[in-house]
């Protein structure tokens, strides 16, 4: 990856992607492209692949077979240097992983310190920028267990800009809030999206899905069963298997009577 690259926005190419644990088959030859500054959401049932998907991505999973492309960087060479990669790809997870004895501040400096080897005083500074995107930039003193679960992930995604990512992977990363801090972290992605990150999301927001990813992918038993633009899959799916799971999500009183 050209320095260049590393500083715009990066797309993906997934070709023939599978994943096996034993004879467990989670991932059957997936093919997806997301294109640069472009919102793709992966939607669908749990235990569909999306968040195995995902991890491929920076490679916290290894795939069995087939090639993973990231703004021309083939992440699946053999001989490709994970750490070099990862420093281009940011990730955010359901659970906000922030170091307690650390402060906010601090949980956004450590890595650009190790691994991008910035000095104390850069570092702080692009730490503190970030921090102010999230709109937490007079929280910097505070510890983790002063904030709530949505401040604590927007802490999270702070920290994950601060790495300077030409690419943003987020795994459900609402799903362990309270419906009451939910907007706030949905807030900053759809900020992103509008800036042009380029964003592979695994959510349950059909909202958010529905007004911020430029397409939407359906995933159920470790395949795409449909993709298409957010009108096209939510708004009017195609395949029956997108359409049971779309009125369960949308309305949960739904029950299909036989």
């Amino acid at each position: 990856m050209t320095e260049t690259k590393r500083s715009t926005a990066a797309g993906v190419k997934i070709t023939d992607l599978s994943k096996s644990y034993g004879p467990v088959e989670v991932l059957k030859a997936i093919n997806l492209e997301v294109k640069p500054g472009e919102v793709v959401c992966l939607i669908g049932p749990s235990g569909s692949g999306k968040s195995t998907l995902l991890r491929c991505v920076n490679l916290l999973e290894q795939p069995n077979g087939g090639s993973i492309d990231v703004g021309g960087y083939n992440v699946t060479d053999p001989d490709v240097d994970v750490d070099q990669m990862r420093r281009h790809v940011g990730m955010v997870f359901q659970q906000f992983n922030l170091f307690p004895h650390l402060t906010v501040l601090q949980n956004c400096t450590v890595a650009q310190q190790k691994v991008l080897k910035r000095g104390r005083a850069e570092a702080e500074k692009v730490a503190q920028a970030n921090l102010e995107k999230v709109g937490l930039g007079t929280f910097a003193s505070r510890y983790p267990d002063q904030l709530s679960g949505g401040q604590q992930q927007r802490v999270a995604i702070a920290r994950a800009l601060s790495m300077d990512p030409n690419l943003m992977l987020f795994d459900e990363p609402t799903s362990a809030l309270d419906p009451e801090t939910v907007g706030e972290v949905l807030s900053i992605m759809r900020n992103l999206a509008r800036d042009g990150m380029t964003m592979l999301v695994v959510t349950h927001e059909m909202a958010f899905a529905r007004d911020v990813a430029d397409r939407v992918v359906f995933m159920d038993g470790g395949v795409v069963v449909e993709e298409g633009t957010s009108e096209e899959v939510i708004g009017n799916p195609q395949q029956p298997r997108t359409q049971d799971f779309l009125k369960r999500v949308l309305d949960p009183t739904h029950v299909d009577v036989e």
